[in-house]
């Protein structure tokens, strides 16, 4: 009787057949990997007390224009107020779209 498939061919097929099942189980993402992934992106986004800084500084210049010394006092601690609340808002948006992006690629 005559062999239809040489034995190392199906040796050969079952070990990339192997190889191939466990190589795309290796390396799928873990929501922690997206979760890590997105917070080295969030970081790089910069910190809070500079947008405070920032908001703080041009509220001063603001309530100066407009007003007198109290009123730049007054800009100063709104603009610091927003300036936070600002970049806290972009860096959870940074983490936010890189996450779901990374979870798309699963």
């Amino acid at each position: 009787m005559r062999r239809l498939f040489p034995s190392g061919l199906v040796l050969l097929s079952g070990i990339l057949a192997v190889a191939w099942s466990t190589a795309s189980i290796a390396y799928q993402l873990s929501p922690a990997d997206c979760a890590a992934e997105a917070d080295r992106a969030s970081r790089g986004v910069g910190s809070g007390l500079g947008g405070v800084g920032r908001g703080a500084a041009r509220g001063a210049i603001f309530g100066a224009i407009v007003g007198n010394k109290k009123s730049a006092r007054r800009g100063a601690a709104l603009g610091g107020i927003v300036g936070g609340v600002r970049r806290g808002a972009e860096k959870n948006n940074v983490y936010e779209s890189v996450y779901d992006a990374c979870m798309r690629r699963r």
